[in-house]
């Protein structure tokens, strides 16, 4: 999980100048959006200016939003995207089952694909999904599109779909999922509140579409010096001595427990 990035942060294709300043925000990883940023009559502009962007290597990793496969654009995205040097990976909206995946593998070749699961069927074969592929390397909900799909209002209607998805990330060996973006880019402490529910969920990391966004993130995703100071203790305990154990304070230490500790420790050395 160390590696896995914590932070990916969206940018329009059509306006190479905020691509430009989010090559330099910090965030793990740039998603120039082909898709829902960027209106029908700018699709050819938008691919074409990602393209030349992507022409050369990027300091920064750089994955791209393509439309959908099932649109007039997204196979041209594809065709014209997956041969340009600087492309890190390519992330998939609206796919459904586990034939919209393939599809793509069939036209980016070795490229990392990531699956954006964004309608109730495509939650339903969430699993069959992010175990189709050896090229897929994630999923995630489009959490936008996926209230609308199932007419829901509030978050406590998507705590299933959620959970659905960190299981059939863990099942599949994949990494655990990061969560949609929080779209009020001015609203900092319902994005903490939103990310402390993710991270009690198993998510990890964020979509975000502003810079603003991004430290939010970091923080609370990455452990507390107090979670810190916890995982030294369970560390230090069970070097000391074998098997399930009590500590002082009342906690029992077996060994999944000392794996979690010595993940958070690992954690701690991103801060």
């Amino acid at each position: 999980m160390t590696d896995t990035p914590l932070t990916w942060l969206y940018a329009p294709g059509d306006r190479p100048h905020v691509v430009a300043k989010a090559l330099t925000a910090g965030a793990d990883v740039v998603v120039v959006d082909l898709e829902d940023a960027v209106a029908p009559d700018r699709k050819a502009y938008a691919r074409d200016a990602t393209a030349e962007l992507l022409s050369d290597p990027r300091p920064v990793p750089v994955h791209v939003r393509v439309n959908a496969l099932d649109s007039p654009w997204g196979p041209a995205d594809l065709t014209a995207l997956a041969p340009a040097p600087g492309l890190g990976g390519v992330r998939l909206p609206k796919v459904a089952r586990p034939s919209d995946v393939v599809r793509a593998a069939l036209l980016t070749g070795e490229l990392p694909l990531y699956a954006l699961l964004e309608t109730a069927i495509g939650v339903e074969h969430a699993f069959a999904v992010a175990s189709c592929h050896p090229a897929l390397r994630g999923i995630a909900l489009g959490e936008a599109d996926l209230r609308a799909d199932l007419g829901v209002r509030d978050d406590a209607g998507l705590d299933w779909p959620r959970s659905r998805v960190v299981v059939a990330a863990r099942a599949a060996g994949l990494a655990p999922p990061p969560q949609s973006v929080h779209p009020d880019t001015r609203d900092l402490e319902g994005l903490v509140a939103s990310c402390a529910r993710g991270r009690a969920l198993g998510f990890w990391g964020r979509a975000a579409v502003h810079p603003r966004q991004l430290p939010v993130i970091e923080r609370a995703y990455l452990p507390t010096q107090q979670e810190i100071e916890q995982a030294e203790t369970v560390v230090k305990a069970a070097a000391q001595e074998e098997g399930a154990q009590a500590l002082p304070d009342g906690r029992f230490v077996d060994a999944a427990v000392v794996t979690a500790a010595r993940r958070t420790l690992a954690l701690s050395r991103r801060r």
